[in-house]
């Protein structure tokens, strides 16, 4: 059974987690993956979908924030430009990207045949990290039936963690990494959650720091920091695209709080989105109106934004099994890790 933050009396920071403890939190997020493991074939596809709807219709606000830009993303500048997300998130191995890209637009067209045609084009989002030391990457294993899959499988409700969809070959400060999420619930009016979903693969073995200050060492070389982690963050507080771009730099703190240093050669970057504010793609109106959060209250986002990130790398490490992937490169797991410590 998958293990996390809590099962080891961890704490990470002091706002309350959300029920399931996972960017699902967020009422109407939904989260699917798609896990490949055959020999040295060891990815996935991870889907995250802001809502149940049609996201090129109901566009929700969104921003990103690179921390290091050692990454192979696409989608990332129309976001920043516009302030909008318009498709699922999906997440990946390094090469397969483009695969994933287009599995997204193929998806957008069949829902709107319109796309290309008498209105826009579409914006597929797409992040990644490089699994290529557990998985044979060049094999190209992923196909657009896989990400397609990825967003079949999405449900709101309890995340699969750990070695899964995009996170089955991937490695975090030499132990095994992948997927793994948390939220904050936000004390607003009405009630309100933060949560986030990463895809850890970064970290120098032996720099990582729990939260009770061990140094757990994973028996690998120190080497050089060279991974990378995708940070995708949803919240149901209304946010604007400026508020959205200050929350998502507050998860490089979370990042920080681990260890890392951000490397010179480690693509860290995050997404955020707001599902209270929908923007309609057919609006005829010159003026609309937007709700946004009072300024004054927004550390309570910036906390949420570091302790749920900070977390949701741990649990996707404690929920991550010891792992053998191609030619036999092994990755031992954090929480066998500490279960012998409390032996």
């Amino acid at each position: 059974m998958a293990s996390t933050v809590s099962d080891f009396g961890l704490s990470c920071g002091i706002l309350p987690a959300g029920a399931h403890n996972a960017i699902t939190d967020v009422p109407g997020v939904r989260v699917g993956h798609c896990t490949l493991r055959n020999g040295d074939t060891n990815t996935g596809v991870t889907a995250i979908l802001p809502h149940g709807g049609n996201l090129f219709r109901k566009k929700v606000t969104a921003a990103s924030h690179v921390i290091n830009g050692f990454g192979k993303t696409t989608g990332l500048a129309q976001v920043q430009e516009l302030g909008t997300i318009e498709t699922p998130v999906l997440l990946t191995n390094t090469l397969s990207v483009g695969t994933c890209a287009t599995a997204l637009i193929r998806d957008a067209i069949r829902q709107n045949p319109d796309i290309g045609r008498t209105t826009g084009t579409v914006n597929p989002l797409v992040g990644e990290c490089n699994d290529g030391p557990l998985n044979d990457i060049q094999a190209l294993a992923i196909s657009e039936e896989h990400a397609l899959a990825a967003l079949a499988d999405a449900h709101e409700g309890e995340v699969e963690q750990g070695n899964v969809g995009a996170g089955t070959g991937m490695t975090c400060f030499g132990f095994k990494g992948g997927i793994g999420s948390a939220s904050r619930r936000i004390a607003l009016a009405g009630g309100h959650h933060l949560g986030v979903l990463v895809l850890s693969n970064f970290g120098r073995p032996g720099d990582l720091v729990l939260p009770d200050g061990r140094r757990p060492d994973p028996g690998q070389p120190a080497g050089v920091e060279r991974g990378s982690v995708m940070i995708v963050l949803a919240t149901d507080v209304p946010l604007e695209h400026r508020q959205l771009e200050r929350v998502a730099r507050r998860a490089g703190a979370g990042i920080a709080r681990l260890g890392s240093f951000w490397g010179h050669g480690s693509g860290d970057i995050a997404i955020a989105f707001s599902t209270g504010n929908l923007v309609d793609h057919d609006e005829s109106r010159d003026l609309v109106p937007l709700l946004a959060l009072n300024e004054a209250r927004i550390d309570m986002l910036f906390r949420a934004a570091a302790e749920a990130t900070h977390e949701a790398v741990l649990n996707s490490m404690l929920s991550a099994e010891a792992f053998t992937g191609r030619a036999g490169k092994h990755r031992a797991s954090l929480a066998d890790w500490l279960r012998d410590q409390q032996r």
